[in-house]
């Protein structure tokens, strides 16, 4: 039964949209590592063998970005830095040290959660671009030239986009009350005011 105390920080079918991205980011990533280097090819067993993975590695890479578009045309308003960000970003060292009290207050997002949204939404945007000029089956017709510098350049977003979701994920379990956001879809008062004082006063207000 819902705590109707609690107060809702993502719809259904946000959570559902987050967590699409996050399987299709899973499959996408291990085919991909498959052909990073030689010692991770065995990945590829996971998907049938190489020549399996290779054709499903841009189609899974396809639907995550075809996901993340629709996450991102949800949240992209919310997550544009403002004036408010800088001065977050200007004390991000308290946050490291766990003195939450001397950080200046916040809306839904803190600079920190902005930063990873674009972190995101940029290498998608590179990976995709950059994955159509060596996707052999639908566009053949790129230069030689084209494709080892887009091998290049998607190698080195895939790596961004790794660690940045690394970075997501541990903060989202560093921060004690996070996860069920994306689980539940509410988080307690407690925790938003806490966090986000300022999103947890526009919620909480004329109640």
């Amino acid at each position: 039964m819902k705590n109707t105390n609690e107060l809702q920080r993502y719809d259904d079918n946000t959570r559902m949209n987050h967590w699409v991205i996050a399987l299709l980011f899973f499959l996408a990533g291990l085919s991909g590592l498959a052909f990073f280097h030689p010692s991770l090819f065995f990945l590829s067993g996971l998907f049938g063998g190489g020549t399996w993975s290779r054709i499903l590695h841009p189609y899974l890479g396809l639907a995550m970005c075809l996901s993340f578009l629709g996450l991102f045309l949800r949240l992209r308003h919310e997550n544009m830095l403002n004036s408010q960000d800088k001065a977050w970003l200007d004390k991000a060292g308290e946050m490291f040290k766990g003195n939450k009290a001397a950080m200046p207050p916040v809306g839904k997002y803190n600079a920190g959660q902005k930063i990873v949204f674009w972190l995101m939404a940029g290498s998608l945007l590179v990976l995709l671009l950059t994955g159509i000029l060596f996707w052999h089956a639908w566009f053949p017709f790129f230069p030689v030239w084209a494709r080892r510098i887009g091998v290049l350049l998607h190698a080195f977003s895939a790596v961004v986009l790794v660690l940045t979701v690394i970075v997501h994920v541990y903060a989202a379990i560093w921060v004690k009350g996070t996860t069920r956001a994306m689980t539940r879809g509410t988080v307690t008062p407690g925790w938003a005011k806490m966090n986000h004082p300022l999103w947890h006063e526009e919620m909480t207000r004329g109640k």
